[in-house]
């Protein structure tokens, strides 16, 4: 009895020494320094919900990730933050797959016109739904989470009331996808990322612009333009993605972190906050005796569908060419916006 006593405690004495070691290992994490860019200037109502997320991702960590947020395109321009991400320039980016045409075609689908009726609930829909792709169409990234901004609408220097107006214009899109739009209508596309759009439309180098609402107070461009046509033509899609060699980096605990921070329910999260910002700028434009802002009737709208159509059929020979299904696409799509009341 008295030997079985000793072996019991030398036993003990062992697993206690290896539960001390194994949670010394964990204790252990490196820290991790996180460069986080935005390409939105450091006001936009997005940097603060990203600044969450990544105080966030701290503590579920341990306090051993540590993320900084380099808003104002000071990592790398608004266009390059895809590649940024893969090639280790910034560790997360912000990235909208629409301003490189025909590089996501299946992620595409959220940016035709009339498909999302708000940027909520909508943001966990394409969220949810995009993680079926996301793997295959953005492989050199680590895909963390999709969200999509509060409907915008076309933004000019003259009134806009039917497709036919567009013919002859210059009109600066919001994605690649808006601009087959706009090419469909007979318009002109002049490419410009969000920063650089103020400048096109003062220069007259473009006659109007696909924009979010409190965004064209925030990038001036508010200050040239004057027609403001309010429905809901489109929104823009972004993703958060994260560098692959970072996160394979990272231990087991510190992806764990990682992982429970890529969610629709962070997807929502974001769009939230974002979508907030936008619908205040809404309310602060319409109240401005400078500037007409308009509503079209249902059958004005019903020509808009009819004459934007045809670009959901030039987005399906796109996503055939990638191998993949457009129908079964677009319904998976179409069944998330209804399952998260966000379909128009």
């Amino acid at each position: 009895m008295q030997l079985l006593n000793k072996s019991f405690g030398l036993s003990l004495s062992f697993a206690c020494a290896a539960w001390s070691l194994s949670t010394g290992v964990q204790a252990q994490d490196k820290s991790v320094m996180l460069k986080l860019s935005s390409w939105v200037p450091a006001q936009h109502a997005l940097n603060p919900a990203l600044q969450a997320w990544g105080e966030s991702l701290k503590k579920a960590s341990g306090g051993t990730l540590n993320a900084t947020l380099f808003p104002s395109e000071q990592l790398g321009k608004a266009f390059d933050h895809y590649d940024m991400a893969r090639d280790g320039i910034a560790d997360f980016a912000y990235v909208n797959p629409g301003y490189q045409p025909g590089r996501f075609p299946v992620f595409a689908a959220t940016s035709l016109p009339f498909m999302i009726s708000n940027a909520k609930a909508g943001s966990a829909a394409v969220d949810a739904w995009y993680r079926n792709y996301a793997a295959k169409e953005m492989k050199e990234v680590q895909f963390c989470f999709a969200f999509v901004h509060d409907p915008g609408a076309f933004h000019s220097r003259k009134k806009i009331m039917t497709p036919s107006d567009i013919k002859g214009m210059k009109v600066r899109p919001a994605t690649a996808t808006v601009g087959q739009v706009i090419t469909l209508l007979g318009g002109t596309n002049v490419q410009a990322s969000a920063p650089e759009s103020r400048d096109m439309l003062e220069r007259g180098v473009a006659d109007a612009i696909t924009f979010p609402w409190g965004s064209m107070t925030l990038f001036g461009i508010d200050k040239v333009v004057k027609y403001h046509m309010d429905v809901p033509f489109y929104v823009t899609p972004f993703v958060w993605v994260m560098n692959k060699d970072k996160y394979t980096a990272l231990s087991a605990t510190q992806k764990t972190a990682v992982d429970s921070h890529c969610t629709s329910e962070w997807a929502e999260k974001v769009g939230t906050a974002w979508a907030d910002f936008e619908i205040s700028g809404h309310t602060k434009l319409a109240a401005d005796p400078n500037r007409e802002v308009y509503k079209l009737t249902l059958d004005q709208i019903k020509v808009w569908k009819d004459a934007v159509a045809p670009a959901e059929k030039q987005w399906a020979e796109d996503v055939k060419k990638r191998g993949e299904d457009p129908t079964a696409v677009m319904n998976g799509l179409r069944q998330s916006l209804a399952k998260y009341k966000s379909a128009m």
